[in-house]
């Protein structure tokens, strides 16, 4: 029985990472269940019954690499609310940046998303929910314990948005990067390099932005 358990796991697992090669080239509308049997060596009843269709594999496909990558670069990476706000921020750069650029097994899920994005389905309502908006909450009480509360939401918005996108630029734009600076890949240094130029950037900029809710408050006593 255990022999049996054991290849359907290995059977399900090898249709999970050929989908995500399928999925990541084409993007959900242009992958076909032939395409990916013929690649995973498997046949549609195999599709049907561990997944029950198309899109059923999709979103399991989505949660599959969300997983992989989350559990070799986890998000919080061992520091506790607790810890200063500082350090929380750095590590949460360190983690996107090591997920997005992993030049391993962990890289199919950028490119997934990517595809996601450009050509949203309807797993893009459960992506939100399970990956991005936990993220986007741990993020935001990162930078709200910078600013102080009582900073109004559309600020901290704001900040959460301007931190993710420095780190997604370094791999959507990659195509860019390469042709105006001759770097297309990224080294360990490299990512230790770009995880402090984006906390320092950030945090000098939310510094000032709390430095000048400050200003304005005093000011506004004085009157």
């Amino acid at each position: 029985m255990r022999k049996l358990d054991n290849t359907a796991v290995g059977t399900r697992q090898r249709i999970l990472e050929v989908a995500g090669e399928v999925f990541a080239e084409t993007g959900f509308k242009g992958a076909t269940v032939r395409e990916i049997c013929k690649r995973a060596d498997v046949n549609v009843a195999a599709i049907n019954y561990y997944f029950g269709d198309k899109e059923g594999l999709y979103v399991a496909v989505l949660k599959y690499w969300k997983t992989v990558a989350f559990e070799k670069y986890p998000a919080d990476q061992g520091v506790d609310e607790g810890d200063p706000p500082e350090k929380r921020l750095r590590v949460f750069i360190q983690s996107i940046l090591w997920r997005i650029l992993d030049a391993g097994r962990a890289s199919m899920l950028p490119k997934l998303v990517a595809r996601e994005f450009i050509e949203p389905t309807s797993a893009l309502d459960i992506w939100v929910d399970e990956a991005i908006r936990p993220m986007f909450e741990l993020l935001s009480g990162i930078v709200e314990g910078l600013l102080g509360k009582g900073t109004p939401e559309a600020t901290v918005r704001m900040c959460c948005t301007s931190v993710v996108g420095q780190c997604l630029y370094f791999v959507y734009a990659r195509p860019v990067m390469k042709r105006l600076f001759g770097q297309g890949s990224f080294e360990k240094r490299d990512i230790e390099i770009i995880a402090d130029h984006i906390t320092a950037f950030s945090l000098h900029a939310i510094r000032g932005l709390a430095a000048g809710k400050k200003t304005g408050k005093k000011k506004g006593g004085t009157r």
